[in-house]
């Protein structure tokens, strides 16, 4: 339920969050399912906030199991779609749990649903795709030994930046991988090597790969031209919304980048406090406007703001 009441908030939030998101192979996100996304992993939960907003079909997502250890969090999280998996370092004694969200994966694939998985376990900020764990090849081989028709789509996000607000995203989506693409009577460790090989291979065609001092590359991939007249059109709307949601933003960016700086979450944290705190802001705002004018203009606040904002994301300086 909560998944649901938050999917089409997060989809609107989108437009105001990203300035542009370019999609490869769009048919994809129409799919009908047994879907398994095998995706790189650069921005933390945003990764998946994105990907969770676009599908049509609800997404389940796979996250580490560490953050399930608060009960009142893994409650939260569960209601939201993810599931815990555990890496080795996170505790042996966990890793039973994996069979259970193994087992909760290959019901979600029996009724044609979507999961996701960072094939590469872990989060790091950067352009390039990194050495691939053996979880996705394990839940689709076992997915595919209870006879599930799975398909498997390779996915490659990549971002402008990681520190910037309103940036341009890359969302790409490769060939299917299949069953058929496997001799099933052969090893797990071969069949999972031959899986990793093939997945690798098809997110390199999909992942960005740039050194981050490669300033000049980065602009060139990833800068959207501005039309003139656009920005003409724009230019006043822009200006107010930047000072209207300074009240706003900067202490959510000051705070996010003294906790955060150093970290691969800053990005995501400014996006969930933004999603969570802006329609407070704006209830904020209609309140002061209401008791000023004791009229129906409050109302408007929900519609001239947000135009505001996203005039000021399509003006601001990409670079």
């Amino acid at each position: 339920m909560l998944f649901k009441l938050l999917k089409y908030p997060s989809k609107l939030a989108l437009v105001l969050f990203c300035r542009h998101i370019s999609i490869q192979n769009k048919a994809i996100l129409k799919h009908n399912g047994p879907l398994l996304i095998a995706c790189n992993h650069p921005n933390s939960f945003l990764d998946a906030i994105i990907l969770a907003a676009l599908f049509k079909r609800p997404i389940y997502s796979l996250a580490r199991g560490d953050v399930f250890k608060n009960k009142r969090i893994a409650k939260i999280l569960i209601a939201l779609n993810i599931l815990p998996v555990f890496r080795i370092t996170e505790g042996a004694e966990n890793l039973n749990t994996n069979y259970d969200t193994f087992a909760k994966c290959r019901e979600i694939f029996k009724k044609n649903g979507v999961v996701l998985i960072f094939s590469e376990g872990l989060c790091i900020n950067e352009w390039k795709l990194r050495a691939l764990k053996k979880g996705t090849a394990r839940l689709a081989f076992s997915a595919w030994n209870e006879g599930i028709n799975l398909t498997v789509i390779p996915a490659g996000i990549n971002y402008q930046s990681f520190r910037s607000f309103g940036k341009n995203v890359q969302l790409n989506f490769g060939t299917p991988i299949l069953k058929q693409h496997f001799n099933i009577t052969e090893t797990e460790g071969v069949n999972i090597k031959i899986f990793n090989e093939q997945l690798k291979t098809a997110l390199k065609s999909l992942v960005v790969e740039i050194e981050s001092h490669e300033k000049e590359t980065i602009k060139s991939t990833f800068h959207i031209k501005q039309h003139r007249f656009k920005k003409s059109m724009l230019f006043i709307p822009a200006f107010i919304g930047k000072i209207v949601h300074a009240p706003l933003y900067i202490p959510v960016h000051k705070i996010s980048w003294k906790h955060f700086e150093k970290m691969d979450h800053y990005d995501s944290v400014v996006v969930g406090l933004l999603f969570l705190l802006y329609p407070l802001y704006l209830l904020v705002i209609s309140s002061i406007l209401f008791a000023l004018l004791g009229s129906w203009y409050w109302i408007l606040v929900f519609i001239i703001l947000p135009f505001l904002a996203w005039s000021f994301i399509q003006l601001k300086k990409q670079f």
